[in-house]
């Protein structure tokens, strides 16, 4: 099994933790999918990370479709629920902690346009985006709506998307007044798989 994508993109930080979380061996190719030289549109036609190969050498794109997959092999422990509706709930959690991550893409993106051409407004309606989700996060957590101790899909998603704002510092203070997210987020973070999947640090000028 053969999973193509980067080290500092969350999206593939959540498959890799999935994999690592089963116990399941792959081969990590490290592509960058902005590259001209980029081998990643052989995998995704729409060039993004993460993609998958498996055993029969099928590809497998998009993080939700590949997380799925992985959960078809049957190997435990399971990271979705058996009953429809409860796997349903899971899945939406994992959409949420998604849409975190790729608001904080988009700011990163826009961040690194010349400062003439970077639209106040985009940020802006990204960091709305990301406030909206972790307020909706945290009040699933504080309600119980939301099992904040389970090692699933959902919260290794959300603690992946809370992990990419820290390593981008995107949206300084999100842990102010969000006691119970903060909580998850040190939870996870202290496990094996995410030790091993954190992204490298900048290197210093």
């Amino acid at each position: 099994m053969k999973l193509i994508g980067n080290y500092t993109s969350p999206f593939v930080r959540k498959i890799s933790i999935l994999l690592l979380e089963k116990g399941i061996t792959f081969e990590f190719v490290n592509e960058q999918p902005w590259s001209a030289e980029s081998s990643v549109p052989q995998y995704n036609p729409l060039g993004k990370v993460p993609a998958l190969v498996d055993d029969n050498g099928d590809c497998w794109f998009d993080s939700p479709v590949i997380a799925g997959y992985i959960e078809l092999l049957d190997v435990a422990p399971a990271m979705i629920p058996r009953e429809p509706r409860a796997a349903l709930r899971v899945r939406q959690l994992e959409a949420l902690a998604d849409g975190i991550m790729e608001a904080g893409l988009v700011s990163v993106r826009e961040q690194a346009r010349p400062a003439a051409q970077q639209s106040e407004m985009e940020l802006l309606r990204q960091r709305e985006k990301i406030n909206r989700g972790l307020d909706a996060l945290e009040s699933g957590l504080a309600s119980g709506a939301m099992d904040g101790e389970a090692v699933n899909l959902a919260t290794i998603a959300i603690a992946c998307a809370v992990g990419y704002l820290n390593f981008r510092h995107i949206a300084p203070g999100w842990c102010v007044e969000r006691p119970n997210l903060v909580r998850l987020a040190e939870t996870l973070f202290s496990r094996e798989s995410f030790a091993r999947t954190e992204p490298p640090k900048p290197m210093s000028a």
